[in-house]
């Protein structure tokens, strides 16, 4: 998620783009010597936190790049979640010893984001205490455990194939501390049922991604391969007769946060000013303006075509409702067959890649991107994601995931499902997943100078930008401004704001299923999988779904400033480079950054 060279020629176009500043008054002697002891006392504890995170969470140091702990797992015990608090907290002892006024601007931003991650650990542990009762906690480290030893080639096949080897041996131990740190009374339900799902994708990963390379191997190192697969499938069976038998039946807790738990979660989550009532307040509005854009788009698709429902200027709420249904609908029509969503993809992403290349609106990097099925493991969270690699990999590739159609599905819902992810959707999920929304970001993100940023990267800035780059497209005649597409991306903002509403709603004000899939079908036209799998997806987790809107809205209002500050000097594609070349810090330090504000 970083930029090693992008940062000098961000400062240079600065200077080219921002109105003169008056030169800068020389800095006594005394603040030059402060500055030069605060930095280098932030470098030992910016480094001190990365060589403990990577240390007490082996998995994550994998795929972050830092390939000494690749043997290992962590301790989930009591005592691990000791060590790793006693650590936390000495850090944020040595922090507090530092100056933060005498640090440079970079460092002052990533001292904001270490202080915010620390406290936010430490809350998570002992407030909210998720490894008590969320088993997607430890599912999550025993599939990408294996998966992402197998995923990228960072090293030779024979060196990756014994460090499987001694994760598999350690799993079943895993496995089983992670049954006794859970209380079923207090797992929700759909927690235990979707982690009773993915389970059997820890074997899966062995079977598919590793075994056959094998041939790797000399014949003692296959023959101790084969063992701990052996065993690790028997451990794997276990753990699904006590999911199936123990935990699923006896788990009764609330996946409900609720407001208190839920506002304090937020403030660590999203770094932002917003509070939940501003977030909601804005969100409602969002709504009713965005299905406003949407009407005046279906009345130019419909107005002269048989059948049309009526078009007034100033429709009633059921007229506005039956034209944008009318309009969706010939989109729905255009869509993949059931066997096609992956070649889809990889003819959108060269599409979009080649627009993007051809507009010239933010430099577009040559790092190499794959489109690759989701591993089983991952299913039943989202239908796509972006997969970067880690700030001190090299060299290798970023993916962007989607989820096939689950084989057990009927036809029905697949064409449910594929109406919802129609050709011009899928264009949009290619542009939000990759160029230029996610790996685009990350691609730049991944230059800048400096580890701790990219392991403290922002969600609401990473998918505020992902939404920011969908409107980009659609506002530079993506697609010769075909007016289906252009209704496409209006109803993927307008279920970015309904995630907010839906999120705030079901985790603090006790909102069913049943309003929700209103909300989800009716007021924001999502397809029934889609909003059943939505459904789900905020009941396992929480606040994430905030990040989509909160960071628009960021990026919205960021952009607008730079274009009154600098009027007829604003460049579109020098602003969106400088604000890619700072990572991916919350976006009020971006404008800190950009405008030579305080970094508060």
């Amino acid at each position: 998620m970083k930029l090693r060279h992008a940062l000098p020629l961000a400062i240079a176009a600065l200077t080219l783009i921002a109105p003169a500043a008056a030169p800068a008054k020389p800095r006594p002697v005394a603040h030059k010597v402060a500055a030069k002891a605060a930095n280098a006392a932030f470098a030992v504890v910016s480094k001190r936190y990365i060589a403990a995170r990577t240390r007490f969470n082996p998995t994550e140091a994998t795929t972050l790049g830092e390939h000494r702990y690749d043997a290992l797992l962590p301790d989930i015990s009591a005592r691990g979640r000791a060590a790793q608090e006693a650590e936390w907290r000495a850090l944020l002892a040595a922090m507090n010893r530092i100056d933060r006024g005498a640090l440079s601007r970079e460092n002052q931003v990533d001292y904001a984001m270490l202080d915010n991650q620390l406290r936010y650990d430490l809350w998570t542990d002992n407030r909210l205490q998720a490894w008590r009762w969320d088993p997607q906690i430890y599912n999550s480290i025993a599939s990408g455990a294996l998966y992402g030893l197998a995923a990228r080639d960072f090293a030779p096949w024979p060196q990756r194939l014994k460090n499987a080897t001694a994760r598999m041996e350690a799993l079943p131990a895993f496995l089983a501390e992670a049954r006794r740190q859970l209380d079923p009374a207090r797992v929700p339900k759909v927690h235990a049922e979707t982690v009773a799902r993915r389970n059997p994708g820890i074997v899966d990963t062995v079977t598919d991604m590793l075994v056959p390379h094998l041939g790797e191997f000399g014949a003692t190192d296959r023959a101790r391969f084969e063992a701990a697969q052996a065993r690790l499938k028997t451990a794997v069976d276990e753990h699904q007769k006590w999911l199936d038998t123990v935990l699923v039946p006896q788990a009764k807790g609330e996946f409900r946060l609720g407001p208190q738990l839920y506002d304090e979660k937020m403030k660590f989550a999203l770094e932002s000013s917003l509070t939940r009532a501003d977030l909601k307040a804005r969100a409602t509005a969002s709504v009713a303006a965005i299905r406003g854009q949407m009407y005046a788009l279906s009345r130019k698709v419909l107005i002269g075509r048989t059948g049309a429902p009526p078009l007034p200027d100033q429709p009633s709420t059921t007229q506005q409702q039956a034209a944008i249904e009318a309009a969706l609908a010939l989109s729905y029509a255009q869509r993949p067959p059931r066997d096609g969503l992956m070649d889809k993809a990889k003819e959108t992403l060269k599409q979009a890649t080649d627009f993007v290349r051809a507009k010239g609106f933010v430099e577009v990097p040559d790092t190499p991107v794959q489109i690759i099925e989701m591993p089983r493991s991952s299913w039943g969270y989202a239908v796509a994601y972006d997969d970067a690699p880690g700030p001190l990999e090299k060299n290798q590739p970023n993916f962007y995931a989607i989820a096939p159609i689950p084989p057990e599905w009927s036809d029905e819902q697949a064409t449910s499902f594929l109406s919802e992810y129609n050709d011009y959707m899928i264009h949009d999920l290619s542009i939000h997943e990759a160029m230029p929304g996610h790996y685009l970001q990350l691609a730049h993100a991944n230059r800048f100078p400096g580890t701790l940023r990219a392991v403290l990267g922002s969600g609401p800035f990473v998918e505020g930008w992902a939404v920011y780059g969908e409107g980009l497209m659609m506002e530079h005649g993506y697609l010769d401004n075909d007016p289906l597409y252009q209704l496409t991306v209006l109803k993927m903002r307008l279920r970015s704001v309904t995630n907010t509403l839906l999120d705030i709603g079901i985790q603090t004000e006790g909102m069913t299923r049943d309003q929700a899939m209103d909300l989800m079908m009716n007021t924001a036209f999502q397809q029934e999988r889609e909003a059943a799998g939505k459904w789900v997806r905020a009941s396992l987790s929480s606040v994430q779904l905030l990040s989509y809107f909160t960071g628009y809205e960021e990026h919205r209002e960021l952009r607008a400033e730079a274009e009154r500050r600098w009027g007829k000097d604003f460049d579109l594609r020098k602003y969106n480079d400088m604000v890619l070349a700072h990572g991916s810090p919350p976006v009020k330090y971006v404008r800190a950054l950009l405008f030579d504000m305080p970094v508060i």
